[in-house]
Formats: C-alpha cells, sequence, structure tokens
C-alpha cells in the first residue's frame, strides 16, 4: 500500500461518544451517561481499534487526526495524549499533520486547553452555535455568550488554529440579527468558521416539537435569503465558502474535511465511526457498532468494533465521489470520477447543467456547483450520476 493509492489524502477519524447533555437538534451518535466514563478502559479499546486499522493501511502517511463527538474535550488530556502516540506508533505523521479536537465552550473545558496543547493538538473546533443568550437557551446549550467569548479568546491564545460553529435560520430569527450576529463572530474569529443552517432532523426533539407546530421556522424562501446573506458577508470579510458551510481564509481550510470532502481515505474509530479506505483493489465503506458499550465490548472481545466492512461498487464510488466533491468550491475532476466509476459523465447532461447554471467549468475536466446549484445539490449529483 502506498500513499499514491489516494488523491483525496488520509486522515484519522476518532469518535468520543458522550456529551454533558443532548442537544433538541442534534441526531449524532452522541450519549449523556450519568457515572463516570471508564477512560482508561474506553483508551484501551481505542489503541485495539487503531491497531486492527493499521494492519490494512500499512505504509500511509496521515495528513489529518479528528477527534469528534459527542463532546471529545470530556476527554481528560492524558486520554488524548494515549490515542494520539498510538497513531503515531502506526502510521507516520506529515510533518504538517492538522491534529482536531472538538470542543464545547465552558469555561471548565477551555482551562483544559493547554494540557490538550501540550498533547499534541493543534486545532480546535468550537460548538458556540450563537452569541444570543435566548437561542442558546432554546438550542439546549449549556453555556451562555460570555462563556463562549472567553473560551474563543482562550482557543485563540493557546492553538495556532481555530475554528467555531454557529447555527443559523433558528425559529424566530431575522435576517439582520443574524447580519449583526455574524459579524460579531467574524470579529471573533480566527481563520476558519462553520455555518450551518438549522435543519430538522427525524428523531431529534425538535423534530417532535416542529410536526406539532410548536416550532416555527424559517420558511424555504427565507431559509434560501439566509444562505445568500452569509455567503456575502463572509466572502466579503475575507472568510469565503470553501464547502457549502464552511469559510476560511484562503489556506486554512480544514484539512481533516478536505479528505472526506476529496474522497480520499479516512479510519474511524470509535462507536458508530465511519471509514473509508482504500485496500488493494477495493474500496471498503465501514462502519462500528454505535452503542458504546457494546462497541467496548466488542473490540475487547474481537479487537474491532466493525459492524460493517463492505467493498463499494464502481458505482456507489462514483456517486460518492459526486456527492462529497460537489460541496466544495474547488469543485471536481472529472477524470477522477472515470477512474472511481469507470465511465465518463454523460456530455448530454453536464451540458444541459451548465446550460441552466447549476455547475460551471473551471478549466480542461473540472466543474463545480454554482451557487444556484448548492440549493439542490442533491437533484444535481442525480442528473450528474444517471
Amino acid at each position: 500500500m502506498t500513499q499514491a493509492v489516494s488523491d483525496g489524502g488520509f486522515g484519522i477519524y476518532v469518535h468520543w461518544p458522550f456529551c454533558a447533555a443532548k442537544c433538541p437538534y442534534c441526531d449524532f451518535n452522541s450519549h449523556v451517561r450519568h457515572q463516570p466514563v471508564d477512560q482508561t478502559r474506553y483508551t484501551a479499546a481505542f489503541e485495539r481499534e487503531l491497531a486492527h486499522f493499521a494492519e490494512l493501511t500499512r505504509g500511509r502517511t496521515v495528513q489529518s487526526i479528528f477527534l469528534g463527538g459527542g463532546t471529545p474535550s470530556l476527554m481528560d488530556p492524558a486520554t488524548v495524549e494515549r490515542i494520539l502516540t498510538a497513531v503515531s506508533g502506526h502510521w507516520s505523521l506529515d510533518p504538517e499533520v492538522e491534529i482536531s479536537l472538538e470542543a464545547n465552550p465552558s469555561s471548565v473545558e477551555a482551562e483544559r486547553f493547554r494540557e490538550y496543547r501540550g498533547a499534541g493538538v493543534n486545532r480546535v473546533s468550537l460548538g458556540v452555535q450563537s452569541l444570543i443568550d435566548t437561542d442558546l437557551r432554546l438550542l439546549g446549550r449549556l453555556h451562555d455568550a460570555e462563556t463562549a467569548r472567553r473560551a474563543i479568546e482562550t482557543a485563540r491564545a493557546t492553538f495556532p488554529r481555530l475554528s467555531f460553529d454557529l447555527i443559523y435560520a433558528r425559529p424566530g430569527q431575522t435576517l439582520e440579527g443574524w447580519k449583526r450576529e455574524l459579524k460579531q463572530a467574524i470579529d471573533l474569529a480566527a481563520d476558519h468558521l462553520s455555518l450551518y443552517q438549522l435543519t430538522i432532523e427525524e428523531g431529534t426533539p425538535f423534530h417532535t416539537l416542529y410536526h406539532a407546530g410548536k416550532l416555527q421556522m424559517p420558511d424555504q424562501d427565507l431559509g434560501a435569503a439566509f444562505y445568500e446573506l452569509t455567503q456575502d458577508i463572509t466572502a466579503e470579510a475575507g472568510l469565503p465558502a470553501y464547502e457549502v458551510s464552511n469559510h476560511a481564509r484562503p489556506g486554512a481550510e480544514c484539512r481533516h474535511n478536505l479528505v472526506y470532502w476529496r474522497y480520499g481515505d479516512y479510519v474511524g474509530v470509535g462507536p458508530g465511526a465511519h471509514g473509508r479506505l482504500t485496500v488493494g483493489a477495493s474500496r471498503l465503506a465501514t462502519a462500528t457498532e454505535r452503542h458504546p458499550e457494546t462497541w467496548l465490548e466488542n473490540v475487547e472481545e474481537h479487537g474491532h468494533g466493525l459492524v460493517e466492512n463492505a467493498g463499494l461498487s464502481e458505482e456507489e464510488q462514483g456517486d460518492e465521489f459526486l456527492l462529497m466533491g460537489l460541496r466544495l468550491t474547488e469543485g471536481i475532476d472529472l477524470g477522477r470520477y472515470e477512474r472511481f466509476a469507470h465511465r465518463s459523465i454523460d456530455p448530454r447532461r453536464l451540458n444541459a447543467l451548465l446550460e441552466h447554471r447549476m455547475v460551471e467549468e473551471l478549466g480542461e475536466n473540472r466543474v463545480r456547483a454554482t451557487r444556484e446549484g448548492f440549493f439542490v445539490l442533491d437533484a444535481v449529483v442525480a442528473d450528474l450520476a444517471s
């Protein structure tokens, strides 16, 4: 196995599934435990599962490590250090490897930032979500706006790179209010922001409230106006979108997420983690057991918690490549699509999308979705893939 198997890079994703509280809009694989988590036992399981995947991916060089969740900043710094030591023991690390940790901006966790930095973390992603106290309460967050601002300041003073998340198009939010809040966020930001439009996900408390008529969401036209406003303000401030929901100064893009969107290879360890791996001539889709305690028992018994380890067909690879790559403003290389799908894009369908300004050409053999195309990206992908 050589680094050349994937043009998209190689990363490691580590899923820490535990949270202090479950947010009402969240459908991620996150769990609240009212008794302390046995971090020593979980750390040993992470080490074993990493060793399992290392056997499949020898010779690779890691460009990025992402500690996601859940709330990874609930991990002890010693836990983080052991996991990172295990990664560096199995793979070579790129000299400029990006090591990200997701964190909640509570004051207790912010005080631990220095220890995470000492463990090797060089980028932090803060789940701020709003700078308005009433909206933070609506979103079920445990921090207030002032705590978030202090955490951002602490992170900027501690880590070479920083990002934080905000959610917009919230119930009752106005365009003028979002404009003010976004400009405040840009003043606080370093070089990266993740800005997500609130969506109602099945199985969440917000889904129940929405369908009971107790949660009013912006209509489709207002949602589009929020998106347009977000693009215009961030671009003017020098933080243009490089992906549908992510904004950065040139060169400050999240390297780990670029591995996903460029359809690179990545190992996923921990409860409910997904991965994509090129092994020999096959591209594998992997997934681990979602329930934390069951995952833990499976790893201790079998050395891994895999519940899915399936080869992807050429058609599936082509579809995934389009779905991921067209999220990026850099677009996709049609030659890479042909290598995955073993067929070409139908020129008639491509020309139709070009004529309707859903996609645009970026030089020879490269296309990207336009701003209009982003609104109907699933339809654009389906058209190109058919």
